[in-house]
């Protein structure tokens, strides 16, 4: 390639090709004078023209063009150093970034051909590509294989096949590039069952051309009729392709004669009552095949999916598939609960995975329709792509995901209950890391395990950070319920001895405080410790509500009007609006909380953490409200606080952190080290809420490296 005539798209000839003048130009005429100065492309130089073109054909811009041949060029082995880099936009670097991160994803699928995993590594690939050209170019260089795989050994024919079927096929089916996923499978199904891709071949008896432009003769039959009968419609349609029709007929255990959807017509008009007269006129017009009709308008199917299906027997005796839908019912299919994609698939994903797939969808039909809008849509697009969840790698390579901010100890117990009960550490991408690290999309996480079954009651403390994820927490504490009662009640007994010192209380009531928790007993109130059920910090609020006004500290403000209930909810910006309490995750004053607008029933108070509430934000974050416990801001008090722990650089730095990130105000502080002992000493005088506030605090600041102790100075 040292000759840039060589290639047939030199810089000569893109001019018509381009899209619009933009520094872009630059970054292609770069690319392909560097392409141009090596002879290492030899051997890939028409896979490479023909992926261009290909993308060309898919409108790609010029920055999408660049990146190609860059990759190109490091797959060929041309060193593309930062340097060579540095003239090129950020794009075209992000969009290289976003090729080699795919090819991660190639090496995770070689290296477990089983395709068991394909739903996760497409969504792994989806999750590390933040860029939508990225895909596009995925596409079109699979295209470009399969149709050269003709001269492949078998063997590898059908490997090809089937990383088409189990990854490209499908994100073309999700994304809804149809002009290259009909392709995709028939040559993935041409490779990997060559007889049957023959036999369906012979039975259609026609070319595919043959087949086009029956279906654009009819189309326009259609539309003469329809327009006749004043009814406005946009009419699209195409035959059946060969993998569609084997797809149909292994479904259905026919055979070819009973398929009456060979090729078929889709007619968008504009309300329900169009669609049934557009029906009228379709049968007007060609016989209608007995028991080959379903409507889906008065009888949605269980995703809500709606359109009227009839089959005909259309011009010269073919038979033909006619849906007729209403504008807003197509949008809901391909967009909505019914997305074509999960229909054609059989499965359905989490709420975020969809919205994700749904706004590249949006993007791909937006090109032809809005191209003076696709500079905004892609400016907005990171923001918009963002993922709620992690896709994390096993040791084996199989992907998992999880909410994002899902902690190591959180993976183990995704992985196994039992690997969870029994984890003692972990390693991602081979390092050592505490049990709260939160890995990141892409990383591999290796659970390290003991032989003894024993978990930790400190997972259960949201404070310590150990557990992100409702499930993992429910694991831990469906493991306590069963210990037995005699060790929950030691367990729970150590936590509120260990409270009450921490906090530096005398002598408490203790038979006020179960009715305070809706319970009937102190040895209920142990063993809810114990489980986790209540915890450390609801019980020093508890505790904080029990003291006297002189045994507390004096308020520094004005002590607030009287609450009118324990568990009074303020609901910010709105005032009295009717409030529940969630059965789903029963929250209590001290809990981290967040608001549902329900219909009819007010507000429901749910946990921040609960797993049902995170179905209803997916369903309809507009509905969430910000909502606090009644009154537990009204106050605060002044506390001094003690430190103990051995001295080490930055400790200070990292405790004042702590302290900051509690939103606790922070009013002296003073700190001495023992050189005989190496124990520094701090002590702080704080502002707090409560002892709710203070309790979650102390936590933390044990949580801190090096510390031994934190308490409430008496």
């Amino acid at each position: 390639m040292k000759n840039p005539q060589s290639i047939p798209l030199t810089v000569a000839t893109w001019g018509a090709a381009r899209i619009a003048p933009s520094p872009a130009t630059d970054a292609l005429d770069l690319a392909l004078s560097l392409a141009a100065a090596t002879d290492k492309l030899h051997s890939s130089e028409t896979e490479l023209i023909a992926t261009l073109r290909q993308l060309q054909q898919l409108n790609s811009d010029n920055d999408t063009l660049a990146a190609t041949l860059l990759h190109a060029l490091q797959l060929a082995g041309v060193e593309v150093t930062r340097e060579i880099l540095a003239p090129y936009p950020a794009v075209v670097r992000d969009l290289l970034e976003g090729q080699q991160a795919a090819e991660k994803v190639w090496s995770l699928y070689a290296a477990h051909s089983s395709g068991g995993n394909a739903e996760g590594l497409r969504r792994l690939l989806l999750a590390i590509i933040r860029d939508l050209r990225v895909v596009f170019i995925l596409l079109a260089r699979q295209l470009v294989r399969l149709r050269s795989a003709g001269q492949l050994p078998p063997e590898q024919q059908r490997a090809l096949a089937k990383l088409t079927a189990d990854i490209h096929a499908p994100l073309a089916n999700r994304l809804g590039i149809w002009q290259l996923k009909w392709e995709l499978e028939d040559l993935a199904l041409r490779y990997a069952q060559p007889e049957v891709y023959l036999r369906i071949v012979r039975l259609l008896d026609e070319r595919r051309e043959d087949r086009e432009t029956f279906i654009r003769t009819t189309i326009a039959n259609l539309h003469h009729a329809l327009a006749e009968n004043g009814i406005a419609a946009e009419l699209a349609g195409r035959p059946k392709h060969i993998y569609s029709i084997w797809r149909k007929m292994s479904r259905k255990g026919g055979d070819f004669s009973a398929l009456y959807d060979i090729r078929a017509i889709r007619v968008l008009v504009s309300d329900v009552a169009t669609c049934y007269a557009a029906l009228g006129i379709v049968h007007s017009l060609w016989s209608h095949v007995p028991g080959e009709f379903d409507d889906y308008i008065a009888h949605p199917k269980g995703n809500n999916y709606q359109s009227l299906h009839t089959a005909v027997i259309g011009p010269e005796g073919k038979t033909l598939e006619i849906q007729i839908r209403s504008h807003d019912m197509h949008a809901h299919a391909e967009l909505g609960v019914a997305a074509h994609w999960r229909y054609k698939e059989g499965g359905g994903g989490d709420a975020s995975f969809e919205r994700k797939i749904a706004w590249m969808r949006q993007l791909l039909e937006s090109k032809d329709e809005r191209e003076d809008a696709d500079s905004a849509l892609l400016a907005g697009f990171r923001t918009d792509m963002l993922e709620d969840r992690v896709y994390l790698l096993t040791p084996r390579g199989q992907v998992m995901d999880l909410p994002s901010g899902a902690t190591v100890l959180d993976f183990a117990y995704h992985v196994h209950t039992d690997v969870g009960h029994r984890c003692r550490g972990a390693k991602v991408n081979g390092r050592i890391v505490p049990l709260g690290f939160q890995p990141a999309t892409g990383d591999r996480v290796e659970i390290l395990t003991g032989k003894v079954i024993e978990p930790h009651r400190d997972w259960l403390s949201p404070h310590h950070g150990y557990l992100h994820t409702h499930r993992a927490r429910d694991k831990v504490r469906a493991w306590f319920r069963h210990v037995d009662l005699d060790a929950n009640l030691a367990a729970g007994r150590a936590l509120f001895e260990r409270e009450l010192k921490r906090l530096a209380l005398g002598t408490v009531d203790v038979d006020l405080l179960p009715a305070k928790f809706q319970l009937q007993t102190h040895e209920e109130l142990l063993v809810a410790l114990a489980i986790g059920d209540i915890g450390t910090s609801q019980l020093a609020r508890a505790l904080h509500e029990q003291q006297t006004p002189r045994e507390l500290p004096k308020p520094t403000l004005p002590p607030p009007l009287p609450r009118t209930a324990r568990d009074a909810v303020t609901i910010e910006g709105v005032g009295n609006l009717l409030s529940v309490i969630a059965r789903c995750c029963q929250p209590l004053p001290g809990d981290a909380i967040v608001g549902f607008i329900t219909k009819g029933r007010g507000v429901s108070i749910h946990r921040a953490d609960c797993g049902s509430f995170a179905h209803l934000r997916a369903r309809d974050a507009n509905r969430v409200i910000e909502v606090e416990w009644g009154g537990t801001r009204a106050q605060s008090y002044e506390v001094d606080v003690v430190l103990r722990g051995y001295d080490r650089k930055s400790l200070h730095k990292d405790v004042t952190t702590v302290i900051a990130a509690a939103n606790v105000h922070m009013l002296a502080v003073d700190a001495r080290v023992d050189n005989t002992t190496g124990i520094v000493t701090m002590r702080f005088a704080l502002r707090v809420s409560d002892y709710g506030q203070l309790s979650a605090l102390l936590a933390q600041l044990s949580g801190v490296p090096n510390i031994i102790e934190a308490r409430r100075l008496a």
